[in-house]
């Protein structure tokens, strides 16, 4: 059989993450964000358009880099934290399969920390996982040819309400009962508000900068797409690159800057993950209570509207129609670029200190929009 190809697409090097997707530069997937979100909540699905990337004004990103100033030590020991547990769980046969494209940046991260801590350099692959379509089996057939001693370990940025964690267990059961191959569907973290994982560096909804950011912090990747009009049976799914974005492009400057502080956390982050691999970790879902309570208390139609944490909300805002941003702690310096964003664009934020995140972000569905 045919193995499909990787694309050689985005802005790191092919020693850091090799995508295993299909290059759709070529083709116009993008449209407006009401347009998108009429066709989204008529039916359609999200993974067939691409939103059109927004590019902030100066401020944002001098906000951004003011925040990875300020935070990058925090970030490098959650990065370190999450990579010397999957390291001490699974060793060195570990292959870093990151879901596009959020996970990419923490897969980078973690598969540096490795390298930089052990000499050992694991494989590290991006594929895409698309809510309510699954796991791109083909590129998981090509991980697993090319390692049939390799352990998979699943990577992505943060959790919200955890639909992508849901996401993963399912599309892992579908996997094992089809190829009768069975998956850790364990989905590593950086942080994990959403209590929907047991493998984190973290639980504090804080603010990852690479979600301040859309695709000039990814590698200049877009989200990955699934439509059969471009993607054949045999094809991985899709992804464009933004190749015109290259002058505004910092995705490995933020790589260098969190690894440049890995020397100084590892010895704190190796304590910290050997404590946390010796407990019982639960998941309890928590942020689905919370998004419950939000969707009675606002008579929010659907809980695919309630987007909870700093990453989710910042996503909100840069890529949905946003309807109202609730808010537990205006003051906090994780959510100053949420307020920046939600100023811009003329969208309420309610105080809401009963919440387990620092924030949350809700959709305007399609009947605000057209009264």
């Amino acid at each position: 059989m045919q193995m499909t190809k990787p694309a050689k697409i985005g802005t790191y090097t092919q020693d850091d993450v090799i995508f295993l997707l299909k290059d759709l530069s070529e083709i116009k997937l993008e449209d407006s964000t009401d347009n998108r979100e009429r066709k989204i909540q008529a039916g359609g699905h999200y993974s067939e358009s691409l939103p059109i990337e927004y590019q902030p004004p100066k401020e944002y990103v001098d906000l951004f880099w003011q925040t990875m100033q300020q935070y990058k030590q925090k970030v490098a020991l959650c990065i370190g934290i999450v990579a010397e547990r999957i390291f001490h769980l699974k060793g060195e046969n570990t292959v870093l399969v990151s879901l596009a494209r959020a996970g990419t940046p923490v897969g980078i991260l973690i598969k540096r920390y490795i390298q930089s801590r052990y000499g050992v350099s694991l494989k590290h692959y991006s594929i895409s996982i698309i809510r309510d379509r699954g796991i791109d089996e083909n590129a998981l057939h090509y991980i697993l040819r090319a390692h049939p001693e390799g352990v998979i370990q699943f990577v992505d940025g943060w959790t919200g309400k955890g639909a992508i964690s849901l996401e993963l267990a399912k599309a892992c059961q579908e996997f094992e009962q089809k190829y009768e191959i069975k998956l850790d569907d364990t989905l590593a973290v950086l942080a994990d508000p959403g209590y929907c994982t047991s493998l984190f560096g973290t639980r504090e909804d804080f603010l990852i900068p690479s979600a301040c950011l859309n695709s000039t912090v990814s590698g200049l990747v877009s989200r990955t797409v699934l439509n059969e009009k471009y993607i054949a049976r045999e094809d991985f799914h899709g992804a464009k690159f933004y190749k015109e974005l290259m002058k505004e492009d910092v995705s490995n400057q933020y790589i260098d800057l969190i690894a440049s502080e890995f020397a100084d956390i590892s010895k704190e982050a190796e304590q910290i993950a050997f404590q946390m691999n010796q407990q019982e970790i639960e998941t309890d879902f928590l942020g689905m209570k919370d998004v419950k309570k939000i969707q009675a208390e606002f008579e929010v139609e659907s809980t695919h509207y309630i987007k909870p944490g700093v990453g989710e909300t910042t996503r909100v805002l840069l890529r949905r129609v946003p309807w109202k941003i609730l808010m537990r702690d205006a003051s906090s310096p994780f959510v100053q670029h949420i307020l920046m964003l939600a100023k811009e664009k003329g969208v309420e934020v309610v105080e809401y200190p009963e919440l387990n995140y620092l924030c949350c972000g809700i959709i305007k569905s399609v009947k605000e929009m057209d009264t």
